[in-house]
């Protein structure tokens, strides 16, 4: 008599993965646009952000992938 096996089984060692690369990438993307969106800030936002131009551009100009 055959053996017959009712349960499927996946190999899938990568079944989160493309879950976490859209999340990656969706990161990425949000902090690629906040960091353009910063370029466009005026020197009375910036101040009343109490910050300074040298820490916007220090922050504008990292690349997406640094936190």
């Amino acid at each position: 008599m055959a053996d017959i096996s009712l349960h499927f089984s996946s190999n899938a060692p990568l079944a989160g993965t493309y879950t976490a690369f859209k999340q990656i990438f969706g990161t990425w993307r949000r902090r690629s646009r906040e960091r353009r969106e910063l370029l466009d800030l005026d020197s009375r936002t910036i101040r009343e952000l109490g910050t300074t131009p040298e820490a916007i551009m220090f922050e504008a100009n990292k690349p997406f992938w640094r936190a």
